[in-house]
């Protein structure tokens, strides 16, 4: 039987009760992403693509419009 999943919310939730947030859960070989309004709808990028995924928000939060 798998591991149960640890989730955490992200840090820019705005805690409370706040249901509208991104959640992170790691495992020994990969990482798991969910909408916490949504859990039952999990991604699980590889690597790579997580990397890219990462610099694209990065990007596109950082750059002026």
């Amino acid at each position: 039987m798998p591991e149960a999943l640890l989730w955490q919310k992200s840090s820019f939730s705005g805690g409370g009760g706040d249901t509208n947030c991104l959640e992170i859960a790691a495992a020994p070989t990969t990482l798991h992403l969910r909408e916490s309004d949504t859990p039952g709808t999990t991604l699980s990028p590889t690597p790579t693509a997580l990397t890219a995924l990462l610099a694209a928000v990065k990007g596109a939060t950082t750059s002026p419009r």
